[in-house]
C-alpha cells in the first residue's frame, strides 16, 4: 500500500503517518511543499524511533506525482466524496491520497476524477476527521481487505 501527502503542514500529523507506514509496511509519499522541515523535532518525535523502517519519496508538486504514477489506482480522501471508503476495493499496490490539512486535496483533482472520491462517515456540520486519525482508518480498511498479509 502507499499513503500520499499532498503538502501536510503539521509535522506531528506526519510523523504520526510516518509511524503508522512503519508498522504496516505502507509506503510514504510526500508530494509537494511541506509546511514544516523534515528536521523538525516534532515530526521527529511523533515517528519515534521508526523513521529506519520508512520508504520514502518525495515529489516536488503533485503534478510530479501523477506524472510518475499515471497507471496507478488512487483513492482520493475528501469529505466531499461520493463513496465510503468501506465499500471500496483495495489492492496491494492501490494509492491512498490526502490532502493538507486546512484545504484538503485541490478541487480540480477532486472534480477531474470523482469515481476515485472516498470519504470516512461524519456527523453533518463537522469538518473533518485530524489527517493522520484519516488516514489509519482508511489504510487499516484496506490492509483488513487483504487479511493483513505480512502481519502479525
Amino acid at each position: 500500500m502507499h499513503i500520499v501527502l499532498v503538502e501536510p503542514e503539521i509535522p506531528a500529523n506526519t510523523g504520526n503517518i510516518a509511524r503508522t507506514c512503519a508498522v504496516t509496511g505502507a509506503r510514504l509519499h510526500l508530494v509537494g511543499k511541506l509546511g514544516f522541515s523534515t528536521e523538525d523535532k516534532y515530526l521527529k518525535r511523533a515517528g519515534l524511533d521508526y523513521w529506519h523502517l520508512l520508504d520514502i519519496t518525495y515529489y516536488d508538486s503533485l503534478e510530479q506525482f501523477l506524472e510518475s504514477h499515471s497507471t496507478a489506482r488512487l483513492h482520493l480522501a475528501t469529505t466531499r466524496g461520493g463513496r465510503w471508503y468501506t465499500n471500496v476495493p483495495y489492492g496491494p499496490d492501490d494509492f491512498l491520497v490526502f490532502g493538507k490539512e486546512t484545504q484538503g486535496l485541490p478541487r480540480e483533482l477532486l472534480a477531474a476524477r470523482p469515481e476515485q472520491c472516498i470519504r470516512i462517515p461524519m456527523r453533518p456540520g463537522v469538518r473533518s476527521l485530524n489527517l493522520s486519525n484519516a488516514v489509519a482508518i482508511v489504510l487499516y480498511e484496506a490492509l483488513r481487505q487483504q487479511g493483513f498479509a505480512g502481519m502479525v
